[in-house]
């Protein structure tokens, strides 16, 4: 199957909705991984939002291998074994404050594939830290019940960490 990562045609004027991926990462205790990030964008007065791993798939790159890239890049877990496939591509849309501000001012949103993966390493192969020439995403992590990450993420998220709980809820099992 070809894939790009193009987004679709967009009316003129209008910003492109950013393919990407992101990953439902379980341990075996069933718990969800979440790290906490501040974008710019929140401001030093917010609260931190806490969400799962995702990123942009690069042009002509197969979603599933961004998912396991993205995984790396921003956790340094590579000990997985992919377990779920959303079937649909879900959006989201920024709220019109954020739009020319977050995702680099380029994106109204994103369109994401996702994925649940099994974590079959132990908590010392996590590492949040710059690397590569890569930025750190995340400065803090934990496992969270998966019942409580939608509650976690922004807002305008919301709906698309609920379709992902509710899609991939039976394989969060000890």
């Amino acid at each position: 199957m070809k894939y790009s990562a193009e987004p679709a045609v967009e009316a003129p004027g209008t910003l492109p909705l950013r393919a990407c991926v992101g990953i439902m990462l379980l341990n075996s205790d069933g718990k969800v991984w979440v790290g906490r990030r501040r974008p710019k964008w929140v401001g030093d007065h917010a609260a931190a939002i806490w969400q799962m791993p995702q990123g942009g798939i690069e042009k002509f790159e197969p979603p599933k291998l961004a998912a396991l890239r993205e995984l790396r890049e921003e956790t340094g877990v590579t000990s997985v074994e992919i377990i779920g496939e959303h079937p649909d591509w879900l959006t989201y849309e920024l709220p019109d404050s954020l739009l020319g501000i977050a995702l680099k001012g380029r994106y109204r949103g994103q369109r994401q594939k996702w994925y649940a993966m099994r974590f079959l390493g132990d908590d010392r192969e996590i590492d949040i830290r710059a690397r590569d020439g890569l930025k750190a995403e995340f400065d803090s992590w934990r496992w969270a019940p998966i019942e409580s990450v939608p509650k976690l993420i922004v807002p305008f998220k919301r709906g698309v960490y609920e379709q992902v709980t509710g899609t991939f809820g039976h394989f969060a099992v000890a």
